[in-house]
């Protein structure tokens, strides 16, 4: 394999990778309606049954999300899933069509980030000492208070000492 070859391997990994995370980040947020009916187009390739059975597996894992005792190995689960059927896409496809999905799935992405923000979901515990400040969640600042957040079973956040502070949360600063 060649150099420029194996780079555009890793890149549409990568790819692959932060479209199962966006899929499961938009699970039952507002952007859910518009990603089923962009996942199905990238899928199916005008097929209507192959769409319509895409647009299953969407409400599959939204319903699964939704109801999940131990969301976090559920949300690792659906997306190592979603990760593998977009990886599994793009190597279907001959170079001009992994470029065109590639470019459907970035369009996708950008979609969900702007529809749906930041998210924080089973989060550990944040210590703050000595003064210092810790968050376990969603930490914004500046110009990244764009979009809505959503913080999930965020966990425990702990401050010890003058002038420490610790948020389980989100904080905007």
């Amino acid at each position: 394999m060649e150099s420029g070859d194996h780079m555009l391997v890793e890149s549409l990994t990568a790819l692959a990778l932060a479209g199962g995370t966006a899929v499961v980040q938009a699970a039952g947020t507002d952007a859910w309606h518009g990603l089923r009916r962009r996942m199905a187009d990238l899928f199916a390739h005008g097929d209507a049954a192959q769409a319509d059975a895409e647009i299953e597996r969407m409400d599959h894992t939204a319903e699964v999300l939704s109801s999940a005792n131990d969301i976090r190995s559920e949300r690792l689960r659906q997306e190592g899933m979603w990760q593998g059927r977009f990886e599994a896409l793009l190597e279907s496809l001959d170079a001009p069509g992994q470029e065109r999905a590639a470019e459907q799935l970035r369009e996708m992405l950008s979609f969900i980030a702007a529809s749906t923000g930041d998210a924080a979901i089973g989060t550990g515990t944040a210590t703050a000492r000595d003064g210092g400040s810790a968050v376990t969640g969603i930490k914004r600042g500046g110009d990244t208070q764009t979009g809505p957040a959503t913080a999930v079973n965020t966990g425990d956040a702990e401050a010890e000492g003058t002038g420490s502070s610790a948020v389980s949360g989100i904080v905007n600063e």
